[in-house]
Order: structure tokens, then C-alpha cells, then sequence
């Protein structure tokens, strides 16, 4: 692999994470308490043997920056090793970066500076094992200029995904975003299933630096991959598609592209059965991050004596104090707080949350450094929710953000609550 210089994308604005994203990045976001989405990604390019990584990042990339120069610094320069971050530097062009192409192209001399023979380009905002390696082995015995990694989906579930249509001998001849018809195109991998792009490609160098260049001479372009690139591609280069090999060693196929906050929740409740989709606990394949300086949890008899701190098929990381509450299938993030009576279901708490006493909490991401009142109930009533300054999507995911104000719900004393579970 040290032939491969891959390139992370790591710039989007993350619009459809709102309110997560007010203030970082997307990749920044917790993900199973202790990591960041961008850990996965990153843990995937170590363990595949990959030593020269290139992060591209823009939007409030502050703590992001911050978090890869702490919990990534373990490669060895002196060896040719890195892991490099690259904002926009305007070498190139005086915009900043356009588009997921356009972010490449931006950094062409970074490229042409590390002279790697193939270029790895994933994004830092999905959920999965994968060992790029053996993408390479097949970009390699098929003689491609592209490889484009795919996953097998249901045909009912096309609609979701780009689907990529081949031929027999695996060459990509289109692309049909989001089919909506019946009978979407079946894979050459699997005729009972369909092939949907991971967003993860495998370039030939010579080819990307000509399709990038191509590319930014477009007027009409909007300088993205897998809307303007891979498309013009097809029919003049040997383009192949790649079946994803789960390094996540269960019963299905694991790849989660968590872009927003239903995906996102979906994605981290994944992790609190007993056992887990998405394995964490892998010492094969692990996922890498600096570990917080915070002491061990603990789990608190309240005041009154007659009330235990309790976590069920929860992740509970350093740092938490859960006094005489109860928490369920929930994934607490460092330095979480969870005060006497309260009782939380079902949900994300990133760090520093402060959860006040005798609260109800259920399906709700609770932002970072957010203190929740005494007598609050989240996740109940939408209305409510959203008339107390929360935002609620469609599924009935609640997301108390850093800026709400806070509804104190009636005291328990005098009305009856249900428990959560």
C-alpha cells in the first residue's frame, strides 16, 4: 500500500445534521461516545496498511483539525508516513473548494508531490470496515483506471442509493441516481440484489489528474464526483465496480452513510443491543481515537438511598456520573451527567450534557455542554418539543441543540409519569 496516497473528504457544510453542525463539522460529530465519524475512516486506512492520508477539510474545521492532530499522531514522518491536513490554500484557483472534485483538484500539487502510483479517495462520514487493500488487489487483476466500491442493497431499497449499471465483467457502464421505477438495475455481484456506489473510489493516478483537470475546464460542472466525474468517465477509461468485503464480520453487510440525523441516531442505536451490528469490541479490525482524560464512570446510589445509578445494553464512556437515574439503550459521550429520578431512552448525549433531576428522555440527541433543567420531558409530545425550542425531524427524533430554551415539564409529584422502559 505505499504506492496508494489516499485522500479524505472531509469539507462538506453538513446542512441536513443541523443543529449538530452549527458549529463543527461533520466528521467531528461523537460517534459510540469516545470516537468521531472521522475515526472510522481513518481506522479503516491504518488497519488496510495505508501510511500517507490526506484530510481535505472547510467548514468549521477548528475541532476537527484539533482532534486529528491529537489522536492521529501515532504514523512515523521520518519513514515517509502521514496523516496531513489540507484546507483551501487557493494554489489552484481563488475560490475555496466547489465540490468534492474540486477539492481534489485544488490539491493536484499535493498529489504530484507524493508521485503515488494510486489514489485512494473516501469520505469521512460513513460507517463501516473496510479493507482497502483488497479494492486494490481487484483495481489491480482487472486493469482499471477507476474502481468504484459498491455494497449490495435490496431491490426495494434502491430508491435510496446511487445504482451503479454494469456489465459481466464487472465494467461500469451508468449511473442511475435514486431510481424510482420498479425494476432497478440488478448486479452482476448478486442478480437478486442491486450494486449501489459507496462513494469511495480507487484512481489511477495519471487518469485522476486528467479527469480532474478535464473537469475543472467545465463551466457547467458542479465539480463532483459521482455527479459530473464518474459520469463523464464512462466509455472513455476501463471503469470497474468493486463488491465491499465486510470487515465487520456479521450476518449482513455493514455501511451506514450517516449525512443526517435520522441516519445519523440510526447509526449509534446500532451499537447498544446486546449484540451490536456495528461491532466495536473487533480487536482484528479496531477503531482508533485518543482516549479522554477523564476518570471512569460512575454509577451513583442517590441521596435518598433508594435510588441506583443504572445503565441497560448502553455505552457509557469516561468521565459520566449516572446519580440514582436510569439509562437504556442509550450512548453516553464523555463527561455526561445524569442527576437523581431521571430516566433517558433510547438516546445520544454528547459531551459535558448536564441532565437536571427527575427528567424524561426518550429518542433525543442531546447536544454537547447542554444542561437540561429539572422536570424536563423531551421526546412525549413533538409539539411540545418544538414549541420549546427543540428541533424535531419527521421520524420524531428529537435534537435539543446548545442554544434551546428550555420547557420545565409539570413535577412528577404531582403527576404520574410513565417509565421509559
Amino acid at each position: 500500500m505505499n504506492k496508494v496516497l489516499a485522500i479524505i473528504l472531509a469539507g462538506g457544510a453538513g446542512e441536513r445534521l443541523y443543529p449538530l453542525t452549527r458549529d463543527d463539522a461533520k466528521p467531528f460529530l461523537p460517534f459510540g461516545g469516545i470516537y468521531r465519524i472521522i475515526d472510522i475512516t481513518l481506522s479503516n486506512c491504518i488497519n488496510s496498511g495505508l501510511r500517507k492520508i490526506c484530510i481535505l477539510t472547510q467548514h468549521k474545521a477548528l475541532s476537527l483539525n484539533r482532534h486529528v492532530r491529537e489522536a492521529w499522531n501515532m504514523l512515523a514522518p521520518g519513514l515517509g508516513e502521514f496523516i496531513e491536513i489540507l484546507p483551501p490554500t487557493r494554489r489552484v484557483r481563488e475560490t475555496w473548494y466547489l465540490g468534492t472534485a474540486d477539492a481534489v483538484y485544488q490539491n493536484i500539487p499535493s498529489i504530484e508531490a507524493e508521485n503515488p502510483q494510486f489514489v485512494l479517495v473516501p469520505s469521512a462520514d460513513h460507517v463501516y470496515k473496510m479493507n482497502y487493500e483488497h479494492m486494490l488487489d481487484w483495481h489491480r487483476e482487472h486493469r482499471a483506471d477507476v474502481t468504484v466500491a459498491t455494497t449490495q442493497v435490496e431491490p426495494c431499497e434502491a430508491s435510496r442509493f446511487g445504482i451503479v449499471r454494469m456489465k459481466p465483467d464487472f465494467s461500469i457502464v451508468g449511473f442511475e441516481e435514486k431510481p424510482q421505477h420498479d425494476l432497478p438495475e440488478r448486479s452482476c455481484f448478486n442478480p437478486e440484489a442491486c450494486s449501489a456506489s459507496m462513494g469511495i473510489y480507487l484512481f489511477s493516478t495519471p487518469m485522476l489528474l486528467a479527469a480532474l483537470r478535464q473537469d475543472a475546464e467545465n463551466p457547467h460542472s458542479s465539480h463532483d464526483f459521482g455527479r459530473d466525474v464518474l459520469p463523464a468517465l464512462i466509455g472513455t477509461c476501463r471503469m470497474v465496480a468493486y463488491d465491499f468485503i465486510d470487515e465487520n464480520r456479521k450476518d449482513v453487510r455493514y455501511w451506514r452513510d450517516v449525512g443526517t440525523l435520522d441516519a445519523y441516531y440510526a447509526a449509534n442505536m446500532d451499537l447498544v443491543s446486546v449484540h451490536p451490528v456495528f461491532n466495536l469490541y473487533d480487536t482484528e479490525w479496531p477503531i482508533r481515537t485518543v482516549a479522554p482524560v477523564l476518570p471512569p464512570a460512575k454509577f451513583v446510589l442517590a441521596e435518598e438511598g433508594h435510588r441506583m445509578g443504572l445503565a441497560l445494553n448502553s455505552l457509557v464512556s469516561h468521565g459520566c456520573i449516572i446519580s440514582g437515574a436510569r439509562v437504556v439503550e442509550s450512548v453516553l459521550s464523555p463527561g455526561v451527567r445524569v442527576d437523581e429520578g431521571t430516566e433517558i431512552a433510547n438516546s445520544i448525549l454528547f459531551p459535558n450534557a448536564r441532565i437536571g433531576r427527575r427528567c424524561r428522555i426518550r429518542r433525543a440527541i442531546i447536544d454537547q455542554n447542554v444542561e437540561v433543567p429539572d422536570n424536563t420531558q423531551v421526546g412525549f409530545d413533538p409539539g411540545t418539543d418544538r414549541n420549546a425550542g427543540y428541533f424535531v425531524t419527521d421520524s420524531g427524533i428529537v435534537v435539543v441543540g446548545r442554544t434551546f430554551t428550555g420547557e420545565r415539564a409539570e413535577d412528577p409529584e404531582t403527576r404520574a409519569v410513565a417509565p421509559l422502559a
